[in-house]
């Protein structure tokens, strides 16, 4: 099939237009964090001035972050909605980018790393739109925007493919099938992974003070942090289990057999039993809290491992990378 080249142009403009704005968002919200004081900040203010109780700014930092009073709220809250407003125009232009892709070339637009990374990153922030409707975490969005904009750069430059026909191995229908459900899947096991690593810094900032003080006091409560990572992670993995089976069913079809250890195999095995037992531990009293949220984290490491030097490095039957 003949690739329209003028859709696939008008796809990687969109594509580079969304990575800028998304930057530009990135830059609004960690605006309104620096304008946002934390409750110790406030008191140690009062006590500069001479008012407030002095007991209360050498307290320990362990509440959730307060925005400050009157006129200053208004412009962090101003601040964070613009770069909301800049988030959501980024996602429309990102969406508009794989669309195009897909219509250039007549197929799903993911058939090799730059199409598959550009998606899974626009399923990852989907899903941030979404949980920012119904959490208060509105200031996070910087760290979910970050290795989004990490990846989206790597995908433009390193891994960034011309837009083609599918190559002979992956016409198959399970493409839409098993693809769609692993970058569905991936995309939402993204934000849990931040959700736990900022779980781990608020953590650690409550046992210990001096640990990362000024970031961490910022971050919502860690029970917050700990109850977004999870709920994202049960919606995820279903789907994740899902795309192994898929994916088997589909190597039976194309190579003969189920499971042959390949590399790819392998370690996306490594990464569901690593899901798994971060669910067992979260669902054990026992394995709550930090435990539960470092093994979440190994977890979502294997993923990008898996994605990367898996994908790029190793020979395997899923060398299907299209990088140049």
């Amino acid at each position: 099939m003949l690739v329209n080249a003028t859709l696939a142009h008008y796809s990687d403009w969109f594509y580079a237009s969304a990575v800028v704005v998304y930057v530009l968002a990135m830059a609004f919200y960690l605006v309104e964090q620096g304008m946002t004081k934390t409750r110790r900040q406030r008191e140690r203010e009062l006590v500069a001035v001479g008012g407030g109780d002095p007991a209360l700014a050498d307290q320990v930092p362990g509440e959730p972050t307060e925005e400050p009073p009157a006129r200053g709220r208004d412009r962090a809250d101003r601040i964070g909605r613009m770069g909301m407003a800049l988030n959501v125009l980024g996602v429309l232009l990102h969406a508009a980018a794989v669309l195009l892709r897909g219509l250039a070339v007549g197929r799903v637009p993911w058939g090799n790393m730059y199409e598959y990374d550009s998606a899974v990153c626009l399923v990852a922030l989907v899903t941030w739109l979404v949980l920012v409707r119904k959490f208060d975490v509105r200031r996070l969005s910087a760290f979910v925007l970050l290795p989004v904009v990490v990846l989206l750069f790597l995908g433009g430059t390193m891994l960034y493919s011309t837009a083609s026909p599918l190559q002979p191995a992956l016409q198959s229908y399970w493409l839409v099938i098993h693809v769609s459900a692993a970058i569905t899947a991936t995309g939402l096991l993204l934000v849990a992974g931040v959700a736990s690593l900022l779980y781990l810094a608020r953590a650690g900032n409550e046992r210990d003070p001096r640990r990362l003080a000024r970031f961490a006091s910022r971050l919502p409560a860690a029970d917050v942090l700990d109850r977004l990572a999870y709920r994202v992670t049960v919606l995820a993995f279903p789907l994740f289990t899902f795309g192994v089976i898929c994916g088997a069913i589909w190597a039976e079809s194309a190579w003969g057999r189920f499971w042959g250890w390949d590399p790819k195999e392998t370690c996306a095995f490594v990464a569901w039993v690593c899901y798994a037992a971060y669910l067992h531990a979260r669902a054990t009293a026992g394995w709550r809290g930090n435990r539960a949220a470092m093994v979440n984290v190994v977890a979502f490491a294997v993923m990008v491992f898996n994605l990367f030097f898996i994908n790029l490095v190793t020979v395997g039957f899923h060398s299907y990378a299209g990088v140049a």
